[in-house]
Order: C-alpha cells, then sequence, then structure tokens
C-alpha cells in the first residue's frame, strides 16, 4: 500500500513547450479560430486536444491547409522544428505562417548550417521517427549529414570524409545513452569535434537529473506523457537504469493495479510537454483510496528559464486592432 508520494522537481512544462502553446493560444487569440498548426505542437496528447477545443485544427501536410479567397489561413508549425522548404512554400500560397519552433532546436539548426559552410559533415544523432532530425537536415544541403540512433550503429558507419567531422544530437535524447554513442564516435573518428555546448536542452538534462534522484528513492516511479514524448520516454528509461520499476503513461486511467504491489513510495514526475494538471489528476486518484498519504518533493534543482514570442507572431499581430491591444498588454507585462 503507497504511503508516501515523492514529486520530481523540475517536471512538466518547459519554456520552449510554454512557448509553443502559447504562440496558439495566442494566435487563436488574436486572429480566431480557426488556427491550423503543422504536427502536434507538442507531443502530448492532452495538450493536442485541449488546445482542439479551442480552435486548433492539426495537420501532418500543409495540402489540408485551405486558402481562404479573403487570404491564407493561420499556420503554425511545432516547437520540434520543420524543413524550410515546407514553410516557404505555406508563405508562397499566402498562409499566415508563425514558427514556434523552440530556440534551442534552433540552436541545432544553426549549429549545423554553420560546420557545413565550413566544411565539415555532421553527423546527428537523434531518432529517424521523430520529426526534429528533419527539421535540422531540411536547413543543410544533401548529403552534408548522417543520422545515427544508437551506439552500435558507430562501426557500420560510412561518411565521405574522416577530416572535419562534426556530431549534433537531438535535444530530447538520454544522457547516457548520447554518452556511449558519442565515446564510440571519438574511438572511430578520433578527429570529430563536438558543438560548443551540449545540444540536449537544459530541460531534458534537469528532468533526467530530477528523474534519477527520485528513482532512488521510490518503489515505483511514474512518469507523465505521450508514447510519442522522446523526452518522456526517456525519463522512464533513465528510472530504470537506477533498477527502479518504471512506467510511461498518458493519465491516471492506464495504471495497471499490478503496478502497485509492494510499492510503499510512489514516485511521480512528467515529461517536458506534459501539463501540471495531469499531476493533480494522478495524486487525486490515489488520495481517493488513501488520503492520509504523505506528500514530498525531491527537488533536484531549479529552473527559471522563459523565451518570447516569436516576432513573427508579434508584426502580425500588429495588423489587427485585436492584436495591437495585445501587443500593449504583451509589452506591459514583459515590463514588469
Amino acid at each position: 500500500m503507497i504511503k508516501k508520494i515523492l514529486l520530481a522537481q523540475p517536471r512538466g512544462f518547459c519554456a520552449g513547450v510554454d512557448r509553443a502553446i502559447d504562440v496558439v493560444e495566442t494566435a487563436l487569440e488574436i486572429f480566431g479560430p480557426p488556427v491550423y498548426v503543422k504536427h502536434a505542437i507538442v507531443h502530448n496528447i492532452h495538450v493536442v486536444e485541449d488546445l482542439k477545443v479551442k480552435g486548433a485544427i492539426f495537420v501532418e501536410d500543409i495540402d489540408d491547409v485551405p486558402s481562404p479567397p479573403a487570404g491564407g489561413s493561420v499556420l503554425v508549425f511545432s516547437a520540434h522544428g520543420t524543413d524550410p522548404k515546407i514553410k516557404e512554400e505555406a508563405k508562397m500560397r499566402g498562409h499566415k505562417v508563425i514558427d514556434a519552433t523552440c530556440p534551442l532546436v534552433t540552436k541545432v539548426h544553426l549549429e549545423a548550417q554553420r560546420y557545413v559552410k565550413e566544411g565539415y559533415f555532421v553527423i546527428y544523432v537523434g531518432h529517424r521517427d521523430h520529426p526534429e532530425p528533419a527539421g535540422v537536415f531540411g536547413e543543410i544541403p544533401e548529403g552534408t549529414a548522417v543520422l545515427i540512433e544508437k551506439a552500435d550503429e558507430v562501426n557500420g558507419l560510412k561518411v565521405p570524409q574522416e577530416e572535419k567531422l562534426v556530431y549534433l544530437t537531438q535535444t530530447t535524447l538520454s544522457i547516457s545513452d548520447t554518452k556511449e554513442t558519442v565515446e564510440k564516435l571519438k574511438i572511430r573518428f578520433p578527429n570529430i569535434i563536438a558543438p560548443p555546448s551540449s545540444d540536449i536542452c537544459y530541460a531534458t538534462t534537469n528532468r533526467q537529473t530530477a528523474a534519477r534522484a527520485l528513482a532512488k528513492e521510490s518503489d515505483l516511479v511514474l512518469v507523465i506523457g505521450s508514447t510519442t514524448s522522446s523526452n518522456s520516454q526517456r525519463l522512464a528509461e533513465v528510472s530504470r537504469e537506477e533498477g527502479t520499476q518504471a512506467h510511461l503513461i498518458d493519465d491516471e486511467s492506464m495504471i495497471d493495479k499490478k503496478w502497485l504491489d509492494n510499492v510503499e513510495v510512489l514516485g511521480i514526475t512528467s515529461g517536458a510537454s506534459a501539463p501540471e494538471y495531469l499531476i493533480e489528476r494522478l495524486i487525486n486518484h490515489f488520495k481517493k483510496s488513501s488520503p492520509k498519504i504523505k506528500m514530498e518533493t525531491v527537488e533536484a534543482l531549479k529552473e527559471n528559464v522563459k523565451f518570447p514570442l516569436p516576432d513573427d507572431l508579434v508584426i502580425m499581430a500588429k495588423e489587427t486592432e485585436k492584436g495591437i491591444v495585445w501587443v500593449e498588454k504583451h509589452r506591459v507585462a514583459s515590463q514588469r
């Protein structure tokens, strides 16, 4: 029977996710529904459903975005990054394009561009089924980079040169997995260089650090996040690396009672794209049967990061009456 719930800190929304959701909600406030979003704005089914209720329409192909006679639709590109050719095509069709790419993903885009211009070949460590690599590869000429997922792919890797090589990584990877892959890359390619700073984002690193600390004190760890969320999957993985049973769940409805056998201390955390209200629902789920459960926080470190909204949204806002009011409110709020 559960006697104590431990909450990881930090957990949940990161600055990039907060910003992406703000972009969609602000676009809905200024332009009104519908606002179209290319791909899930962030990888969480609850966030997507919440925004659908407010008037967002999610598409995977810009052919599904209508072009009304009076002008194009409002189209937001997700936080994961998008091939720039697709964004240019959307603009040519007359759509009002707003790019919600996380600034830390944009950092990797800029690194890839810079290194390729300097004559480097890029070895990118990431997941083939994730949209983030697609955005990175879209920013550089074909044939200037290769993607690998795991360390066991390094030995079979073919590159056009070994003198000028650089490795970059997806922002949401497991630190431990990336470390093993990078070590193998350095052994096989002694001249390979690293980016000036780690590509794995601060939020991913911090949440993994907190998950490890949580797992060491828990009998079971529940991670709230969708299976499409790479960073959420990594939280479950690092918890298991500490020898603790861990499960990734969208919400309390996915709990299997068998998981709770012999569990006295339950650890709870959430991925960078999971809203806090899901944590509250999960806690209430357990408190219904055990109102006296003790609550404690395992704080690994503090976060205080905030990203401004994209310039293209602010510029578009100034072209509408509602937008002018919003811009003034936003300006006053940012000065507080």
